[in-house]
């Protein structure tokens, strides 16, 4: 089944005095599947690419040189993200996300008001442990960035099957298979329930690419011993097995600008 993708980013109008540009190219594994252009007003556009106007206070970072030995001014910094994910509050845990990010990848991120890809390794483990550990623990293991680097892994680093996956796209109701971005803010799903699915949450932008999330996924505060091992197993079988393998005629385009 042959299908089109051509997805392009719209602004909420509630964010349009925050519109900016993500410098980076895209990346993407083999062709498999198709995309429709989105037909909503308001897509997948207000994430990591600038900082929320609600939370636009900026505070003190700390350096920290293990997870075990956190400051009270490294714990004052995740406060309000842990007091947003113990009251389940996962909207707003998701926009302070974006804000730390933004405020840890350093001056030139928060005088711009979004993170280059390129920011990401300067991150410390420390911090991007400490926001991931806070999702994991509030949502039952099902949210946070260890949790999504896990799905990425298993689909090979295919961000289209990992979006699906993540159901950052919705499956749309025509006699061909069609998917579609998820409009912002109102088509994410912010409860936790039986429903939810696993990565869905924290959002990250992927507005001229995937750069900037690949980057986040790979961090080594995600990295854990048998990743690769697990990943390199998978391909081989699914180059091997007893099965016959049947020619995927769908078609995968590499127009990721939600």
């Amino acid at each position: 089944m042959a299908t089109t993708n051509s997805l392009h980013h719209h602004h909420h109008s509630s964010y349009q005095h925050h519109r900016h540009n993500l410098h980076y190219q895209s990346h993407f594994g083999p062709a498999s599947l198709s995309l429709k252009h989105p037909t909503s007003t308001a897509t997948f556009s207000s994430l990591i690419c600038y900082s929320s106007s609600s939370s636009s206070a900026l505070v003190t970072s700390a350096t920290t040189t293990n997870t075990s030995d956190i400051t009270t001014e490294t714990a004052t910094k995740f406060d309000v993200l842990a007091t947003h994910l113990t009251n389940q509050d996962f909207k707003k845990a998701d926009e302070e996300t974006r804000r730390l990010l933004i405020q840890i990848a350093g001056e030139a991120a928060i005088k711009r008001g979004y993170v280059f890809f390129s920011e990401v390794k300067s991150v410390s483990v420390e911090d991007l442990q400490a926001i991931d550990n806070l999702w994991t623990k509030h949502s039952d293991g099902r949210f946070g960035y260890s949790v999504q680097r896990k799905i990425w892994l298993k689909v090979k680093k295919d961000f289209t099957r990992f979006f699906i996956k993540v159901e950052w796209m919705k499956l749309l109701d025509t006699e061909v298979v069609q998917y579609n971005y998820r409009a912002f803010p109102d088509e994410f799903k912010w409860e936790l329930n039986d429903e939810t699915p696993l990565g869905h949450l924290p959002l990250t932008n992927a507005l001229r690419g995937t750069q900037l999330l690949k980057c986040v996924l790979s961090h080594p505060a995600f990295e854990i011993a048998g990743d690769d091992d697990n990943e390199e197993g998978e391909e081989a079988e699914s180059r091997g097995g007893g099965k016959a393998q049947t020619k995927d005629t769908r078609v995968f385009k590499t127009d990721y600008s939600f």
